[in-house]
């Protein structure tokens, strides 16, 4: 699709010069009229608080208000919210009084939403991880979340634990946790396994650094369990990695993809089954994801490629290493979008990544056709540029 470039600014590059950039219109994207043949949650950022006079890297406040509105904008797209999931920094600046508090709000804001979905992170967050912890403390942590999220009502989104990384002693620990979580949860949960690369604490999940064989322990717990699983979400940035574990699942337990690297060849799939969606990068793509996944449901297999391709190397970097940082990319995107007003992020991750890193977003957020008002983001770069020295 041809589209003409309709504004310039000035980029600063890699010599520490500035080049001409050529913005482009942006790409024209509509609304779904039809359920996909996927199921898609974007796991959903939280605008920061501005105004706040807490200290930003040890006090979460959050943008009620906007935050609420970026869910709403995520249903009009037709995917579901993944709510107090890593994307709105759970853990990482969003402790769990304050997560639990986003799970209200957002829940009470779905009910007027003609199919709004929510999925809701429980995990064990309020316990500090120590390798002296027992394991019954962990169970009784993840009992306390998943009580809570079930009494407003929640689906709940079963979370990685740090505190089970620090203190399980063998893969066995494992799976009396989740053994014991799952046989007390009321409806099938979503299994988060949450990579090393996404959160270091996490190194070693399931009893093993080697993934293969974390695998066979995950999937023996979700065997054990099948009646208590929707399905597993996979954050590995490793495309084998969950194929081979997607055609190992029991019959009936969902694949959703957290691989924000590959996540177009997952979600397509194969002759022997696809790949659902539950992604960061979906928080920052709605409107191409929504249409790519229409023309998946109408059989259009080149549309949703042609849509997505070029959203891939957008994602790629923005979730690039240090991939616990791609908060970042998300809120700029939001911002140079304007759903917010400012780019501030709760626990001042503004400030994770490097100038090239936002001029690269950019560029790259155009190649895709997301940039909805290039005139707006255009203003707005330059106004970051200014706060970085660049003018």
């Amino acid at each position: 699709m041809k589209r003409d470039a309709i504004e310039t600014i000035q980029l600063p590059t890699a010599n520490r010069q500035l080049q001409t950039y050529h913005v482009r219109e942006p790409r024209k994207f509509g609304r779904p009229a039809k359920p996909f043949t996927r199921i898609a949650y974007a796991a959903a950022h939280v605008v920061a608080d501005p105004w706040s006079t807490g200290e930003p890297w040890l006090e979460a406040a959050a943008d009620w208000d906007a935050t609420i509105a970026y869910r709403r904008h995520l249903w009009s797209w037709g995917l579901g919210v993944a709510e107090a999931m890593d994307t709105a920094q759970r853990g990482m600046g969003m402790d769990w009084p304050a997560s639990l508090e986003l799970i209200r709000r957002t829940l009470d804001a779905a009910k007027g939403v003609r199919g709004a979905v929510v999925g809701c992170g429980a995990g064990t967050d309020h316990l500090a991880p120590d390798p002296h912890l027992g394991v019954e403390r962990v169970i009784a942590a993840y009992e306390e979340q998943c009580t809570a999220v079930e009494k407003l009502g929640g689906r709940i989104v079963l979370m990685a634990s740090r505190a089970l990384t620090a203190c399980a002693k063998s893969p066995d620990d494992y799976g009396r946790v989740y053994d014991r979580v799952l046989s007390q949860v009321k409806d099938p949960v979503i299994i988060h396994w949450l990579g090393e690369m996404f959160d270091p604490a996490l190194e070693g999940y399931w009893g093993n650094r080697d993934h293969a064989k974390a695998m066979d322990v995950c999937l023996d717990v979700i065997r054990r369990n099948a009646n208590k699983v929707d399905g597993i979400k996979v954050s590995l940035l490793d495309k084998d990695q969950e194929i081979a574990m997607r055609r190992r699942l029991p019959k009936g337990v969902r694949m959703y993809t957290g691989d924000d690297f590959n996540f177009a060849e997952l979600i397509e799939g194969d002759a022997q089954g696809h790949s659902d969606a539950l992604l960061g990068i979906f928080d920052a793509i709605a409107p191409a994801a929504s249409n790519a996944l229409s023309a998946l449901a109408a059989g259009d297999r080149a549309g949703y490629h042609d849509i997505l391709a070029p959203t891939v190397p957008l994602s790629r970097h923005i979730f690039r290493a240090p991939t616990r940082f791609y908060k970042t990319g998300v809120v700029f995107l939001a911002w140079l979008n304007g759903h917010q007003d400012h780019f501030v992020l709760v626990g001042g991750q503004e400030s994770a990544r490097n100038l090239l890193h936002f001029t690269e977003l950019f560029r790259l957020a155009d190649a895709a056709g997301l940039l909805a008002d290039p005139a707006l983001a255009c203003r707005r770069m330059r106004q970051f540029l200014a706060t970085r020295g660049v003018a």
